[in-house]
């Protein structure tokens, strides 16, 4: 079992709560959540670099010499690939990265990321997150409270426009809903404030 405690809206604590470990997976499985760190930023890639081989470059097909008698070396055209200017020899190609992973191992994966973060104490719970108007000062105020001064996301039950409009101009912090979570997200910051009830009811689809 994983004590954690919760915080009210104001950042003062209440109570703490214990997450069994068997409800993440029981295990942190790292080679998957490299895997799926892996296709996400693979999935991102756009994929465009391209260079151009001897037939597409500038540059007709004659002869820049005839081929002895000159003292110089042999040359068929000036699109050579040993020339300045002449073409690329297996150059990147336009192309796509992107690859997919089961369903079942990046719900495996988003539970070992959950439970690293529960292992190194970086989760911070709140009892509600709520504001009653945008105002990015308060909830500044509140990760100072709950001494959050790294990266952090930030996962909702369902979309606040008011928590995302107070949340979008503070560095390093980002909204989640909890059927958007997923493990590279987790991964990626540092701290994770979630609201207690979306994590007892989280589900892992």
């Amino acid at each position: 079992m994983i004590k954690v405690p919760v915080f009210d809206n104001s950042g003062k604590p209440l109570e703490s709560v214990s997450l069994p470990e068997e409800r993440f997976g029981g295990k942190v499985r790292r080679e998957l959540l490299r895997d799926t760190i892996i296709m996400h930023e693979a999935n991102h890639r756009r994929g465009t670099a391209s260079t151009k081989t001897r037939g597409e470059v500038k540059g007709g097909g004659k002869k820049p010499w005839k081929q002895k008698h000159t003292g110089r070396a042999r040359v068929g055209d000036i699109r050579s690939p040993i020339w300045k200017g002449g073409g690329v020899v297996f150059g990147p190609r336009p192309r796509d990265y992107s690859f997919s992973m089961h369903r079942k191992a990046k719900k495996v994966a988003l539970q070992s990321a959950i439970l690293s973060r529960l292992i190194d104490n970086e989760v911070v719970l709140v009892d509600k997150l709520e504001l009653e108007s945008p105002s990015t000062k308060k909830l500044a105020s509140l990760l100072k409270c709950l001494e959050i001064r790294e990266s952090c996301l930030i996962v909702v039950q369902e979309f606040n426009e008011t928590v995302w409009k107070s949340c979008r101009n503070i560095y390093n912090v980002r909204l989640r809903i909890a059927s958007d979570l997923n493990a590279y997200d987790v991964v990626k910051y540092k701290k994770l404030l979630i609201v207690k009830d979306v994590l007892e009811n989280l589900k892992f689809e």
